[in-house]
């Protein structure tokens, strides 16, 4: 039972670490390429530049550039996440592998953000362009992809025995004298 709970904590672990890995090392090379200047555009793929862009802005304001000003506020927020996410997953240790995952990418897009909000004087770099939404980094993608994964996981696989044996079950005929 420990080895399957030990597995799942370093599988939420192993991506927690990847999507900041992946999230600071993208915001690096944004921040330190000479063709992207802060508030500039790039597209290295000409024939994408109708579908996406790279973009280069600071964020003061939550996920998607919302609530600008806020950035300094969300650190506290965000804290706060990642001890929940941190001390609840040793509740999680039966769940399933995509609770872990969804917790996983939510814990990694959570302190890939409070890094640079850390770091930069409560900002966030953003670069992400796809013109119809607001600019946005891998963090934030993080976050939205683990948000889905966890309503998907609530809304259609955690469901209690009971209700899982009565849809095993198949439907029941139902008559008017109440009788089966």
């Amino acid at each position: 039972m420990e080895r399957k709970s030990s597995r799942h904590g370093l599988w939420m672990f192993a991506i927690a670490l990847l999507v900041i890995a992946l999230d600071q090392y993208t915001k690096h090379l944004v921040r330190t390429c000479e063709h992207l200047p802060l508030n500039g555009s790039w597209n290295p793929i000409p024939w994408l530049d109708r579908i996406v862009t790279l973009t280069h802005v600071r964020n003061s304001g939550v996920a998607f550039g919302f609530l600008p000003g806020m950035g300094t506020s969300v650190i506290a927020v965000a804290v706060v996440v990642v001890f929940i996410i941190v001390f609840y997953y040793r509740q999680l240790a039966e769940a399933s592998w995509l609770l872990h995952t969804a917790f996983g990418l939510q814990l990694g897009g959570a302190m890939g953000n409070m890094i640079d909000r850390i770091t930069d004087n409560g900002h966030v770099t953003d670069f992400i362009d796809f013109r119809v939404w607001p600019v946005f980094n891998v963090a934030d993608s993080a976050v939205v992809v683990g948000t889905i994964l966890l309503a998907f996981y609530i809304f259609f696989l955690d469901r209690p025995e009971e209700e899982a044996a009565a849809d095993s079950a198949g439907p029941q005929a139902s008559y008017p004298d109440g009788e089966t």
